[in-house]
């Protein structure tokens, strides 16, 4: 059976912060994923998990000047000492926390620069990175974002990243599989499953379209949860999606993994 994580940053949008780490435990989870935490104190956050008995399995690298359009900095030339200041942060917050895994968020290609330039810089920048990351035993992921929701982000299918991943040829540097980002960038999401399943690190979900909960929506998510089962995927399923509804009403979804029950 899947291991899923709740994502705090999406799910339990009526409670206030602090309040969805309980409401998370209480609802069956004993893992969560926080993307951007870095508005709040390690000792604060670490209060939290420990007092629900819950443990933070990703985070992502800050995403930079977010007015400015900037949606992550490894693969901006001319930002790697701003890169190398966001992954410091991340990896003070990753060490502390005991986080198993960040998303190094690459960024949109800038305006006159090219793409190729863009994943040399990602590739030097990842492998700087993950000497860093592996004295800790944690491991980097790279997500493809779909150009529908985030334009001109660096790359967009498993394809793309997968290429990326070769290059910076580091043990530690993997794919993160998201199913709302693939199917709407490249669809046949078993089959994309079993073309690149060595290389993923960590999966997510929500439905498409709508971003909700896996009865909601065009793609059968509990035959992909069965059949990374058969697949022997033994890591974490991170639960990114906005409840249509309230939380707790929208997790009927989980009944059948232990979650959300009375």
């Amino acid at each position: 059976m899947p291991r899923f994580a709740a994502n705090l940053s999406m799910m339990y949008p009526e409670f206030d912060l602090p309040d969805r780490f309980g409401q998370a435990r209480r609802d069956g989870f004993t893992a969560i994923e926080l993307l951007q935490p870095y508005s709040e104190s390690i000792v604060d956050l670490s209060s939290w998990l420990r007092s629900n008995e819950l443990q933070m399995i990703l985070l992502n690298t800050p995403m930079g000047n977010v007015r400015n359009g900037e949606r992550g900095l490894a693969g901006l030339p001319g930002r790697e000492r701003d890169f190398e200041e966001a992954f410091a942060l991340s990896m003070s917050y990753a060490v502390e926390l005991d986080i198993s895994m960040i998303h190094v968020m690459a960024g949109v290609i800038p305006e006159g620069v090219s793409k190729g330039e863009c994943c040399e810089v990602l590739v030097s920048n990842l492998q700087r990175a993950a000497a860093q990351a592996e004295k800790h035993s944690i491991r980097l992921n790279l997500e493809p974002l779909n150009h529908v929701d985030l334009p001109g982000y660096l790359y967009s299918s498993s394809t793309e990243a997968k290429t990326l991943i070769d290059q910076i040829d580091r043990e530690n540097v993997k794919l993160q599989y998201d199913f709302y980002h693939l199917q709407i960038s490249q669809g046949n999401l078993a089959a994309g499953l079993g073309e690149i399943f060595n290389d993923i690190g960590h999966i997510q979900f929500s439905s498409v379209p709508g971003r909700h909960e896996p009865q909601h929506g065009e793609v059968n998510l509990h035959f992909l949860f069965d059949l990374l089962d058969d697949m022997g995927y033994d890591g974490w399923v991170g639960c990114e999606y906005r409840p249509k509804t309230t939380t707790k009403e929208g997790l009927v979804w989980g009944r059948s993994y232990g979650l959300g029950t009375d």
